[in-house]
């Protein structure tokens, strides 16, 4: 795809909501710009929704699990759908590798596995089925004969999703959700709220039953509305530390479920013996990948004192090359930030850490080169105490803080030394070394020479940075609640 003009809505129905298996119009005439971050152009307008839409939605998916036929169906049944949901975001792979880079930045070569990675979320989830112990007998310690661990639908889920990477981080709560027998209300950013109408579609055209997925787009005080309701069971939210701290205060106080995917500080441990030049690179290059817009990205750089103004110098050579531009270009590197108020944000930052006496080595301005679009410089801080803004914030662009530490011992130390524990990584040859320092680690994912974070195993974090996993295995519990049968004889299947 060549560099891409602004165009018609990529989405069929923007003045609607989808509800109860259909396209409502809402109750009021407010409406949402969705902003092209590449030209400050508005790409398409969608409809926001008031308290009487969040409350529509919400008994639609509350009346779809009360009464209707999903929670009620085999896991095999519910695997069928997923899989015909898996066909049709293939099918709108095009759209969705439209919608990624205009609404958040993202490169157009990663935005054109949109289709074919939601996909394989939605197969991976209908494969468990047939691979996973729904049910598993249990030996009754306390009287009866015969005892079951019955893992059973949690209920309605209010599903809450950022801006960075809507598609994936929506599927990874409606995949588990939906195969475990769950309805949900699946609520958009206003600032990307494009992928959740492509699910929508995809939802429509797949057949599943009325209720089971309702879709709209809502701003924090409805969205706040959502979580507040007795009818849901269940909130999954990613986002902000600050605004899960909320929903948890919330969930606590009616005793409702959550999992929290939130915020992160994460650090690189490069020890003495890492290839200096391979780590710069390999930081650097993961950092560009969505303009640093990403939870588990590495940005505090913790290496030995004696080897900080060289990894310093590597690393803004690497950064100051890197090709800031057009999403769409193929020779960019690195897009543009999501919005306005992010940039505002990543500058407010960059003059922090120049307040602070960090030593601004590369990058700190706009390019240039790009008078229009949400462009920001590359940027590399050096000699960075850890107790500076910018090495105990975060941060969401490309600001990378490298940190001098004493000994592997103090590098730990540092890098342990935050109120958040999503991701981090260790640099060394030694595969010996890279485990027994992973297990030194307060993160949630340890990786080793890469920012490494896998969804397919489990993604989630330690301390401020969550509450509960998405992805894998462990990405269904959360939408399952454990009933303890007993039982006087034994069922005939298990005989």
């Amino acid at each position: 795809m060549s560099l891409a003009e602004t165009t018609q809505s990529p989405v069929a129905h923007p003045d609607r909501f989808f509800i109860g298996g259909e396209w409502v119009s809402p109750s009021s005439s407010d409406t949402i710009d969705v902003v092209d971050s590449n030209d400050e152009q508005v790409y398409f307008t969608v409809a926001e929704a008031r308290e009487a839409d969040m409350d529509r939605a919400v008994a639609a998916a509350r009346q779809a699990f009360d009464e209707g036929s999903w929670p009620r169906l085999s896991h095999a049944q519910r695997a069928d759908y997923l899989r015909a949901l898996g066909d049709q975001l293939r099918l709108a792979g095009d759209t969705l590798t439209d919608i990624w880079p205009r609404e958040s930045g993202v490169l157009i070569g990663i935005a054109r596995m949109s289709g074919p990675s939601a996909g394989s979320i939605l197969d991976y989830y209908a494969d468990l089925a047939t691979d996973f112990d729904w049910e598993e007998p249990a030996a009754p310690s306390a009287g009866g004969k015969f005892g079951l661990i019955v893992r059973e639908p949690v209920g309605v889920v209010g599903a809450i999703i950022p801006w960075n990477a809507p598609l994936a981080l929506a599927l990874y709560k409606l995949a588990p959700a939906l195969l475990a027998g769950c309805t949900g209300v699946l609520k958009a950013s206003p600032e990307a709220p494009g992928a959740a109408y492509v699910i929508a579609e995809a939802a429509a055209a797949a057949g599943l039953p009325p209720g089971v997925i309702n879709v709209l787009t809502a701003d924090r005080e409805v969205s706040e509305l959502l979580v507040r309701d007795h009818r849901i069971d269940k909130i999954a939210f990613t986002g902000s530390t600050a605004a899960g701290r909320r929903i948890a205060t919330i969930m606590g106080e009616r005793i409702g479920r959550y999992t929290l995917e939130l915020g992160g500080k994460s650090a690189a441990v490069i020890l003495d013996d890492a290839d200096l030049a391979t780590a710069a690179s390999t930081i650097a290059g993961a950092e560009c990948m969505l303009s640093g817009q990403v939870c588990s990205s590495l940005t505090r750089l913790v290496v030995s004192r004696s080897r900080h103004d060289e990894f310093v110098r590597l690393l803004a050579d690497v950064f100051a090359q890197t090709r800031v531009g057009n999403a769409f270009d193929e020779s960019t590197q690195m897009g543009p930030l999501a919005m306005s108020r992010q940039r505002d944000r990543v500058e407010s930052y960059i003059a922090a850490g120049v307040a602070e006496g960090a030593k601004l080595v590369t990058g700190g301005g706009r390019p240039k080169h790009l008078d229009r679009g949400y462009f920001i410089e590359p940027t590399v801080f050096a000699g960075v105490d850890n107790s500076m803004k910018i090495a105990s914030d975060e941060i969401f662009g490309p600001v990378l803080s490298v940190i001098p530490a004493a000994d592997e011992a103090d590098a730990v130390r540092i890098a342990n030394d935050t109120v958040y524990g999503l991701n981090a990584s260790v640099f060394t040859e030694d595969v010996e070394r890279a485990r027994q320092v992973a297990g030194q680690l307060r993160s949630g994912t340890v990786g080793h020479n890469a920012m490494r974070t896998d969804f397919g195993i489990a993604f989630g974090g330690f301390k401020q940075s969550g509450i509960g996993r998405e992805g894998g295995r462990e990405g269904l519990l959360p939408y399952l609640e454990t009933k303890t049968v007993i039982l006087e004889d034994v069922p005939q299947r298990y005989r």
